[in-house]
């Protein structure tokens, strides 16, 4: 009887041990989930920020390449 007691009481323990490892389990789960958004997020948010860049570069060189085309038509009829 005392051999039966000491293994349903270490049953016990080890049901308990594995309720708590399953919680921090779900805990990670649902921290994960987050750290996916989280990301998803981002990714987003950079995707939209590389297009932007590209459009201020294009036009900074569209802009640059005007005022090169304007500065040689001035050298070439208005300057000495």
């Amino acid at each position: 009887v005392l051999m039966d007691t000491d293994i349903k009481s270490e049953v016990a323990v080890q049901a308990n041990e594995i309720k708590h490892i399953q919680d921090d389990m779900d805990e990670m789960k649902a921290d994960i989930e987050q750290i996916k958004n989280s990301l998803a997020n981002i990714d987003k948010l950079l995707s939209e920020a590389k297009g932007g860049w590209r459009t201020l570069m294009w036009a900074a060189g569209a802009g640059g390449a005007v005022s090169a085309f304007l500065i040689m038509i001035y050298q070439s009829f208005g300057g000495k």
